[in-house]
């Protein structure tokens, strides 16, 4: 029992702030561009942005500024 409340009380904790790498903007304005180039990358950590980054140049416009405005922080 107490090795279940554990675990529940460390996801509450944990998916959260994967949750909030990317706004619900940010996620639709790079949906296109992640699906083709970095679909499989896991969320969190900032991997997305950092895939993302590697391909700037193939990026849509939109996406293009996310990455920018992501990388500044």
């Amino acid at each position: 029992m107490k090795r279940a409340i554990l675990i529940a009380s460390t996801l509450c904790i944990y998916v959260p702030a994967i949750a909030q790498d990317m706004t619900t903007a940010q996620r639709a304005a790079c949906k296109s561009d992640y699906n083709k180039f970095c679909n499989g990358t896991r969320p969190g950590g900032g991997r997305i942005i950092a895939c993302l980054a590697k391909q700037n140049d193939n990026l849509t416009a939109a996406c293009r500024k996310v990455v920018a405005d992501a990388q500044k922080k």
